[in-house]
């Protein structure tokens, strides 16, 4: 149980079969917490978080998830650190290398990012960055996997913003052998190098037309067309209403199809009450799963 690649900033560096096996892994882990807990694979193991950006989900499945395998989660904002009074992240990774056994970074700049990952000893992994949210799809992809009980062959619809967390699931899809059709408005498409690559090993769609992109979709997903870096009202009207997953958009999706988002979600917004509290919705189990492929995640990096 271990990766090849010593961080996880993306999910473009590592391979299928250890994203396979990592959502195999994080099922095995929650099946064993219902049933009575995990065993303390990571005792007197510590994480050090930094958070520059506030964290809900982020930061309590991470902390809980080293305290249910034995270890100990340090939380750091910014205020917290000699960053704030301007040491660099080099010195800033060099430092906490040798107090603990690895890193999570909640950032802005996916840069302080790889900055961070290239001098520290320990690994570093991204909490979220405004380009990438790798530990969001390794949650989503475990859903997809524990309610259609398989990957390969299925299509995801992406309906709104080519956000971080889009970039990170056309990543996901790569890995997984399944089709994504994206529909954003001009000007609000996923990294083009990160299409680019993913197109090597599956079918990547974009297109403005969400009811094209929806049509015999198996999942589909959405997140909040304003974030923490961009909360300008302006943008938002952008996506209004024609990005909105609705009851009347969604019926044009699979009559089994899930929906799902990574929230916080902004309801009226990017998704209607109907659909994210309606029996297609999959988002709470969607939400508790950042725990369990976390500490899956925790395992193949610090026992590595």
């Amino acid at each position: 149980m271990k990766l090849k690649s010593k961080n996880l900033l993306t999910l473009s560096e590592i391979s299928k079969k250890e994203f396979s096996e990592l959502i195999d892994y994080s099922i095995k882990l929650k099946k064993e917490l219902k049933k009575g807990g995990n065993k303390p694979l990571l005792k007197n193991k510590t994480l050090t978080m930094i958070f520059q950006k506030p964290s809900t989900r982020t930061r309590v499945s991470f902390e809980i998830g080293m305290f249910q395998l034995g270890g100990k989660a340090i939380n750091l904002s910014s205020n917290d650190m000699q960053l704030s009074r301007g040491e660099s992240i080099e010195d800033t990774a060099r430092t906490l290398s040798g107090y603990t056994d690895c890193i999570m970074a909640r950032v802005y700049d996916h840069e302080m990012l790889e900055k961070l990952a290239e001098h520290s000893n320990v690994p570093v992994i991204n909490g979220l960055s405004d380009s990438f949210h790798p530990c969001q799809i390794l949650a989503d992809f475990m859903t997809i996997k524990e309610n259609k009980g398989k990957l390969k062959g299925l299509k995801i619809a992406w309906i709104g913003d080519g956000n971080n967390v889009c970039n990170s699931m056309i990543y996901g899809c790569a890995l997984v052998d399944v089709k994504m059709s994206v529909a954003t408005p001009k000007g609000f498409e996923p990294s083009k190098d990160v299409v680019s690559e993913a197109r090597k090993s599956t079918e990547i769609e974009i297109t403005t037309d969400p009811k094209e992109a929806i049509k015999n979709a198996d999942v589909v997903v959405t997140d909040t067309f304003s974030s923490i870096h961009n909360r300008d009202p302006k943008r938002t009207k952008k996506f209004l209403p024609k990005y909105q997953v609705n009851s009347e958009l969604m019926k044009l999706a699979k009559k089994n199809a899930i929906f799902m988002h990574c929230l916080p979600a902004k309801r009226g917004s990017e998704v209607t009450s109907s659909v994210i509290d309606g029996p297609q919705s999959v988002v709470w189990d969607e939400a508790e799963n950042r725990l369990h492929s976390q500490k899956a995640l925790l395992v193949f990096l610090i026992n590595a």
